[in-house]
């Protein structure tokens, strides 16, 4: 589904990565780590065909990257609804399905595939699990609500590879835990690939194949317990690093350096720096 082979990226005069090679088989359930700035999103926008290589080979689906690809589902960064918005949370999901169209839409007994499209819909509310509150304006829902509903207008158009940045991002904890397994259960029973930017790996970790961990502009691929260890952490970095366990089994990076003393993305979010 995705190859990489000792790609770089440069933006402007600074290379955000290179060196990196990976493969991500069709179903795989990734996530993509790393300090903030590393080149995460960059390697999403990559995939999207909206950010070009400066070196090396990219693959998605056996093809080079092509902006606009309905074969690839994507979910930005969270935005917020504001709370008065009354669109209902079926238009937003809809919109994955006809929001590039120009002009109003016409009316269902005239509009070409409607009933296919409402049919759609349907299906993608019951696949997130949303029936309860789909036909509520979205402005009144909660986040983990929203967010279920972007989830589903990012599959409307039924891709293979689903690119998610940060989904969990401002959610609580049952939120959070709830989404992860919604999308590792859209990645086994729907086959689709998701690649997901992730700020916390634990409320995903159980559920992950594959791991992508970006550092001091280079990246280190395999499974997690390949990946996040001390030994590939301290190689990654170029400096002392310890990945240790709390009493759950969730992981902690810490680092010796200023540079990689503390690393969000694996500590459940208490910001503070460990020193040694």
């Amino acid at each position: 589904m995705l190859s990489l082979r000792d790609a770089a990226v440069r933006l402007g005069s600074r290379t955000v990565w290179s060196g990196v090679t990976l493969d991500v088989d069709a179903g795989e359930f990734v996530a993509v780590l790393g300090p903030n700035g590393v080149g995460k999103s960059t390697l999403l926008k990559t995939i999207l065909g909206l950010v070009p290589l400066s070196a090396g080979e990219i693959r998605v689906g056996g093809r080079a990257p092509r902006h606009g690809s309905h074969d690839i589902g994507y979910l930005p960064q969270r935005r917020s609804f504001d709370a008065s918005a009354r669109v209902r949370g079926v238009d937003v999901v809809r919109l994955g399905l006809d929001g590039d169209h120009w002009g109003l839409p016409l009316p269902g007994w005239l509009a070409p595939g409607a009933r296919r499209a409402t049919r759609r819909v349907a299906e993608l509310v019951e696949l997130v699990e949303a029936d309860a509150f789909a036909t509520r304006p979205i402005g009144s829902l909660s986040g983990g609500e929203q967010q279920r509903l972007l989830i589903a207008q990012a599959l409307a158009r039924r891709p293979s590879l689903l690119l998610l940045d940060e989904p969990l991002d401002s959610l609580d904890l049952p939120n959070q835990a709830s989404i992860a397994a919604l999308l590792a259960r859209i990645c086994r029973t729907e086959r689709v690939t998701v690649l997901i930017v992730a700020h916390d790996v634990n409320p995903i970790l159980s559920y992950l194949d594959r791991v992508v961990y970006f550092a001091s502009g280079r990246a280190a691929t395999g499974t997690p317990d390949e990946v996040i260890t001390s030994e590939t952490l301290t190689a990654l970095y170029g400096s002392p690093i310890e990945v240790l366990y709390t009493s759950d089994g969730s992981p902690v990076v810490v680092g010796h350096t200023d540079g990689a003393s503390y690393h969000p993305g694996l500590h459940a979010g208490h910001e503070h720096h460990l020193h040694g």
